[in-house]
């Protein structure tokens, strides 16, 4: 047997470009990248210079990107043992010691990779760098032009090369680079310090323009956050960055900024401000609109939202088992409309939309972005998908939405960025936890604030002109303006009698539609139930045709049992189908007074089964002389199941053991009170319950059943409202109350 032998891992020097350019997807990238190095060490500013480019930034055989920066420098032992060590662990240690910087910063990098960044954007890479309190500086110089990008070729010829294979010239010189001096940074005069690093990068690889400086530019305004709030992690010292061609420096961002700051603050319709997530109490804390709010994660507003069920499941069982796992954060949203309907104060000019659509969700770890995060065409937070698999009407998009997300290594250590620097690594539930909290939050304020601003803007007279015909009434008061013009009056009658047909035939359109909408609402709890005792039926019947039929001898006895349990299920069927036949236009009758009770037991039936299967109680309590309402069968049907689908809806959306449906019928006052100890109806709520298709079901409401049911009652005289006075609330959840006491007609 041959002896083991024991061999070392030795990695090709192709691994270099792997590290510096498949790793780093761009220019920008990279640049980000080698900033980064500058803030972990302690520089005040950066400055990067683009020398020897012609006009747009065309490049010469002389152009140079210039990195510098005044940082803490390194000396010849950190050269050694840390620049030229890919993957060299130590800031991972620091990091995981939870140590900071000198100025008290939170370490960017980790993984040890980010130096060679400058492999993105050239072959001649010269490192100048003093440490504070040296004598000398000292330059570190990369050449790889002899090699191909590969580095399977050297000088031109195939060449088995290793990282080992590959040497880099190191010397000390008396400093000439690092030194101080005055310098120009913008438009400040400073003193350049004596320590810190240079990086000169020639042989540039690419193209350059000037529209890709200015989006480098953009990208390193937005490297610390470009938000004024003050639930941003605080800045331990200063940290700026400036772009320079040649001796000129590049102000593209400055007013850019300035304008930014200006719609956050003057023309966003919602703003969402010192937003916390509080991971030990499942909870977000926020202002909304300068008002403090306070969302827990098992309120009805969270549970309902489809986004939130579908990771943490119905009513969020599964955090009764785990709590999140990503850790407590920070966050800060900004809504626009950019819709021409916008009031006044909120409207915005062509510019101004560019501005805002050119912004997104940003993320910050320890106040540095993690990129792309909040790119125009990066949907980290898959909102751009789901409006288009669930709802656009569902989702601010993404377009409207300016905002930001605080992490930081302490509070979120399971969030890690990827080796490829382009976002977080999916692994395990921290992740995925982040993203759902925030996609939860956002669908939250699209359903509610947003959906409320809506609101306010229909036109609110629209209905009262309709219902007091006062266009009627201006017809006749400019009849007596004219009384004395013959042709004017015919004119006017001619506009009168056809504002009469078009008034009738679009009445006639809308009860049509409303009828055929409430109807479509009201028969779904209904089919379930059909579709359930059908499926049996089928089973049972393929039993019989497979055991029975299907075999020499036949049980008389066993074939009556299941004849009369198929006559069961179909008698069930049959009954459910009556009843709900009495919705339709073509079974509908005249008007006549109906127990309300009758009613209310046909709804009962149908429910039955999903009340016993969600454990909620049901109670029925009547009053002196039986309630009773002149009105049609159909008109009671679709008042009572829109009022249960709601009451199970919402008793499904909570985690306590006893559910209760309390329903009062009073004969004397005329008057159904409908009753259930849910969540009940919000506040902010209250004021659009019965508007159409405002919804607070989350992404499965359609804002239409009540809407329906107020529009059904009030054409017979009829009312219904949310019960806000103590004699009107029998349990603590929502509490609705229909009058069947017909109300005066004023116009009579």
């Amino acid at each position: 047997m041959e002896k083991a032998k024991e061999m070392k891992i030795r990695p090709y020097a192709r691994l270099l470009t792997m590290l510096g350019e498949q790793l780093i997807k761009n220019e920008r990238i990279a640049l980000i990248e080698l900033i980064k190095n500058s803030y972990d060490a302690d520089a005040t500013w950066v400055k990067v210079t683009f020398s020897n480019f012609k006009d747009n930034y065309w490049l010469t055989k002389d152009s140079e990107i210039i990195i510098e920066d005044n940082g803490h420098g390194m000396d010849i032992d950190v050269i050694e043992k840390h620049l030229l060590n890919p993957a060299t662990p130590e800031k991972k240690r620091r990091k995981d010691v939870k140590n900071t910087t000198v100025k008290g910063r939170v370490i960017q990098g980790e993984k040890g990779i980010g130096r060679f960044a400058f492999m993105k954007l050239g072959r001649k890479i010269e490192i100048t760098t003093r440490k504070k309190g040296q004598n000398l500086e000292h330059v570190v110089d990369f050449d790889f032009r002899k090699f191909d990008d590969e580095f399977l070729t050297e000088n031109g010829k195939n060449k088995e090369l290793f990282i080992d294979d590959i040497t880099v010239d190191v010397r000390g010189q008396s400093p000439r680079v690092i030194t101080e001096m005055p310098m120009l940074l913008g438009a400040k005069k400073v003193q350049r310090d004596s320590h810190g690093t240079q990086i000169k990068i020639s042989g540039l690889k690419g193209s350059w323009s000037e529209q890709k400086v200015k989006n480098i530019n953009h990208d390193l305004a937005r490297l610390e956050t470009i938000f004024d709030s003050s639930n941003l992690v605080k800045k331990e010292d200063l940290f700026e960055v400036y772009i320079y061609k040649g001796s000129e420096p590049q102000r593209y961002h400055e007013q850019y900024l300035e304008k930014l700051q200006s719609l956050l603050t003057d023309r966003a319709v919602i703003r969402i401000e010192d937003g916390v997530y509080d991971e030990k109490k499942g909870e977000y804390k926020f202002t909304l609109n300068g008002v403090p709010k306070v969302l827990s994660l098992h309120s009805p507003d969270v549970t309902a939202l489809r986004v939130f069920k579908d990771r943490f499941g119905v009513g969020g069982k599964e955090l009764e088992q785990r709590k999140t796992e990503c850790g407590s954060f920070r966050f800060g949203f900004f809504v626009f409309d950019l819709t021409p309907q916008a009031p006044a104060k909120y409207q915005m000019d062509s510019e101004e939309k560019d501005i805002v659509r050119d912004h997104r969700i940003y993320l910050y770890r320890d106040g540095i972005r993690v990129y792309p995060y909040g790119e125009p065409d990066d949907d980290w937070l898959k909102i751009d998908m789901y409006r288009g698999t669930i709802s656009a009407g569902h989702f601010l998009s993404n377009d409207q939405v300016v905002g930001f997300v605080n992490i930081t290594q302490e509070s979120n250590p399971k969030l890690k960025d990827k080796t490829s620097r382009e976002g977080l690594i999916d692994e395990g539930n921290a992740t995925d936890d982040f993203i759902v909290l925030l996609q939860t939050i956002l669908a939250y304020v699209r359903q509610k604030p947003y959906a409320q601003y809506r609101e306010q803007l229909k036109e609110k007279n629209a209905q009262d002109i309709f219902k007091s015909e006062q266009i009627q009434q201006d017809i006749e008061d400019l009849k007596e303006v004219v009384d004395d013009n013959r042709k004017a009056l015919n004119l006017i009658a001619k506009v009168e009698k056809e504002y009469r047909a078009e008034r009738k035939y679009l009445v006639q359109r809308a009860e049509t539609t409303e009828e055929l909408a409430g109807v479509g609402l009201s028969v779904e709890t209904a089919s379930h139930d059909i579709m359930a005792i059908m499926s049996k039926a089928m089973a049972s019947i393929d039993a019989l045709i497979v055991e029975g039929l299907g075999t020499a001898s036949l049980d008389r006895e066993e074939l009556q049992k299941e004849l009369q349990s198929l006559r069961g299920m179909l008698s069930f069927v049959e009954a459910q189908l009556k009843d709900i036949r009495l919705l339709f236009k073509s079974s509908k009758q005249r008007r006549r007074a109906i127990k309300v009770k009758e009613i209310l037991d046909k709804v009962e039936r149908i429910y039955r089964r999903l009340l016993k299967k969600e454990g909620i109680d049901l109670s029925v309590n009547e009053t002196g002389s039986p309630l009773i309402a002149k009105t049609t069968d159909a008109v009671l049907l679709q008042l009572l199941l829109n009022l249960f689908d709601n009451a199970v809806y919402w008793l499904q959306q909570t985690a306590q053991k006893q559910k209760k449906i309390e329903i009062s019928l009073d004969g004397h006052q005329g008057k159904l009170i409908f009753s259930d100890n849910g969540p009940g109806v919000s506040k902010d709520d209250a004021p659009y319950i019965f508007e159409p298709f405002y919804s607070g079901k989350g992404e499965e409401g359609r804002g239409l059943g009540l809407y329906i049911a107020r529009q059904l009652l009030e054409r017979n005289d009829y009312s219904i409202e949310l019960g806000d006075r103590k004699a009107d609330m029998i349990l603590r959840g929502a509490n609705f109350v229909v009058s069947f006491v017909a109300k005066e007609n004023p116009n009579e």
